[in-house]
């Protein structure tokens, strides 16, 4: 029996970092590095189980997807594909068609959770869209499975679409085989600052706040689903001992919700003997000193905090359900704990006005973390922005995603597109070009590696339109 073959891709698009929540581009956003596809190493691990032979390719890290293609033959090639880049992404089913006449092909994506049948009705090269959470959707497509009994898919049948059903989503995450690492170049993807090899390791999905802006709850639904430290520990292990990483983000939609799970898997990880370094997200309002002073001990240098805004009026319109003294008092913390920080704005939300901006940019001068990111609200397929600026008539004809958190897609109520975008600008510059934070980075400094790419992210920024 001839053994079957999957091809998972990024298309040979602009650079984005595609986890479904998050899909950043990383050239104008500064300190975003590109992050691997971990979503595909673990549909590949799960064709692989299946007996597939599975081949992964980013393709905005460069390569030749045709010649890939002619050489590799897949009978199924699968895409993630990315709400800014869609119709750019899709473009790489039509090569596939003509170079495989008879590949099945497969798009996976958050912009699915809203487009998923205009899609297809418009792109008769698409043969199959995963709805949602991909792993078990995945393993019964290859298992051949009747399609109108695979729960979460989307398909073509003769001219009609099917939509078979909203699947659950994966109560036991430790049932999902580890990441296919051996199939991807990880030296591609490091660390901004020190430029080490960097590993994602997924912890948890979950999140139960649902902000009006963030993707996390539509994609990965609000209850919370944290593998075993014990598995974890073993995926970190085999990071370290088979390729030789000892440097991960701890990818989360809430990293530390439960307190007693964040310092079991710190303990582990200290007993363990492990010496690796990691960074994770937080709320603003879910650790306390014993914890960070944990995570510290465990390898923790860098936390990321969702401010998104120095306006409490803006912080309750967007449903974050946090105060600027929370937002303070951890910010502290983690100061005192030695690990560095980095805060996450967001400007433009339909309700932002000059003043409700002055106040953030001020609030993001006066917490002096070590890194920010001021992103433009984008209102993504899949989130109540989403609904809200169709409801209330934000988008007009020339709405694009294509440069999502950077150059805004709708005006807000009180400010223009083009204004958003000077404010989006202005705050960046304010907050990095400060002699006072330049010199208190310059301190902070431990290689060449270091200078080099502060000296990189400097330029951009100062020649920045």
């Amino acid at each position: 029996m001839v053994q079957k073959k999957i091809f998972l891709i990024y298309p040979p698009s602009p650079v984005l970092n595609r986890e479904d929540r998050c899909q950043q581009p990383t050239k104008e956003l500064l300190v975003i590095p590109p992050l691997p596809p971990s979503d595909l190493m673990y549909l590949a691990a799960v064709a692989e189980k299946a007996g597939l032979q599975a081949k992964i390719h980013d393709y905005s890290q460069g390569g030749d997807l045709i010649e890939d293609l002619k050489e590799f033959q897949p009978d199924y090639l699968l895409i993630n594909a990315a709400t800014p880049t869609l119709e750019h992404d899709l473009l790489s089913l039509k090569v596939a068609k003509e170079i495989v006449s008879d590949v099945v092909t497969i798009a996976k994506g958050a912009a699915f959770l809203t487009l998923a049948k205009e899609v297809l009705e418009n792109h008769k090269e698409l043969d199959m869209v995963i709805f949602g959470e991909a792993e078990e959707t995945l393993r019964e497509i290859l298992e051949e499975k009747p399609k109108n009994e695979i729960l979460g898919l989307y398909y073509r049948d003769d001219l009609l679409i099917n939509f078979t059903g909203v699947r659950p989503f994966i109560e036991n995450l430790d049932e999902i085989p580890f990441p296919a690492r051996h199939l991807v170049d990880n030296t591609i993807y490091r660390r901004p600052d020190n430029n080490k090899v960097q590993a994602v390791i997924k912890v948890s999905r979950g999140c139960p706040f649902h902000c009006f802006f963030c993707l996390a709850t539509p994609v990965s639904g609000a209850k919370v689903r944290r593998r075993s430290v014990e598995n974890i520990i073993a995926e970190l292990k085999e990071c370290v001992e088979k390729y030789n990483i000892t440097n991960f983000l701890f990818w989360s939609d809430i990293f530390n919700i439960d307190k007693e799970w964040t310092l079991n898997l710190c303990n582990t990880i200290i007993e363990s003997g492990l010496k690796i370094t990691w960074s994770a997200n937080t709320r603003a309002d879910t650790a306390d000193l014993e914890m960070a002073q944990m995570m510290y001990k465990s390898g923790c240098r860098l936390v990321s905090i969702g401010v998104e805004s120095g306006s409490q009026y803006m912080l309750e319109k967007m449903g974050k359900k946090i105060t600027l003294e929370d937002v303070r008092r951890t910010v502290k913390t983690f100061k005192k704990a030695k690990i560095r920080i980095y805060n996450y704005f967001v400007i433009g939300l339909p309700w932002e006005s000059e003043e409700t901006a002055e106040e953030t940019i001020k609030l993001a001068i006066e917490l002096n973390s070590d890194f920010i990111s001021f992103y433009t609200a984008t209102p993504l397929p899949g989130s109540r922005f989403y609904d809200y600026a169709k409801a209330n008539n934000l988008f007009d004809k020339n709405t694009s995603f294509e440069s999502a958190y950077f150059y805004p897609a709708v005006n807000t109520h009180f400010l223009t597109k083009e204004r958003v975008f000077e404010l989006h600008k202005s705050a960046i510059k304010r907050f990095y070009l400060r002699p006072l934070y330049i010199l208190k980075m310059l301190f902070k400094i431990r290689s060449f590696a270091e200078v080099k790419n502060y000296f990189t992210a400097g330029m951009n920024l100062i020649l920045r339109k």
